[in-house]
């Protein structure tokens, strides 16, 4: 008789409009997919803000990289060939345009909290870096989030509504506060079964070789009457 499947949790901290954290949460995928059944994950989002003082109008993406890394236009288009090729070849579409902006996202922040609430979290992020890399969509507009909702089923109306009084505001704030006292200054962040912190998008090998190491701790863990 098969071992039941480890259970692990993993908390995300992320933001939907960070490249890498799409990346990084499709290598977990594979990662989990390799060991075939070995762990069953309970994932966790939590909000990030790359950008807290963008303007709700947003900005030229090109601008804004230049701004905050100093890089040119030629280093500028070798990154977004880059991830093209790397979304590629974990199955998510980069579709980088000129002109494309880049927005806040603390609506978009309150909307992933209210669908973990209704089990839809990961579904709704998936949903929003679609939104956001793939359809060129503007995730920092109220009625577009809520559309989004819509999408993975969750009720657009109610999504329209708490975008518009804020009700899930302070619990982001006070989420994001806890997540930066613990020492995450950038995403994505992985923490695995609240021990391990796995920084950046990783390769698959690296995801595979830490989940290894939670399943035999566990293993190692189990009373003798329950092998």
């Amino acid at each position: 008789m098969s071992a039941p499947p480890t259970q692990i949790r993993i908390d995300i901290v992320s933001d939907v409009v960070c490249p890498w954290c799409i990346i990084g949460y499709k290598q977990l995928q594979e990662a989990l997919s390799r060991l075939d059944g070995e762990v069953d994950a309970d994932v966790h989002w939590h909000p990030f803000e790359l950008n807290p003082m963008m303007p709700p109008q947003g900005q030229e993406l090109r601008e804004h990289i230049g701004e905050k890394y100093g890089t040119n236009r030629q280093q500028s288009d070798a990154a977004r060939a880059r991830l093209t090729a790397l979304g590629d070849s974990l199955g998510f579409s980069f579709n980088f345009y000129e002109g494309q902006r880049i927005y806040n996202t603390f609506l978009a922040h309150q909307l992933l909290a209210w669908a973990a609430e209704h089990h839809k979290q990961s579904a709704l992020e998936m949903a929003l870096f679609e939104s956001y890399f793939s359809n060129q969509e503007n995730v920092g507009d109220e009625k577009m989030l809520a559309s989004v909702a819509g999408r993975v089923g969750l009720d657009e109306i109610e999504a329209a509504a708490l975008l518009e009084d804020g009700r899930y505001a302070a619990d982001v704030r006070e989420h994001q506060r806890f997540w930066l006292s613990k020492g995450i200054q950038a995403v994505p962040s992985f923490i695995l079964d609240r021990r391990y912190l796995v920084s950046g998008a990783q390769d698959p090998d690296v995801f595979v070789a830490a989940f290894e190491k939670l399943t035999e701790e566990a293993t190692a863990l189990q009373p003798a009457n329950s092998i």
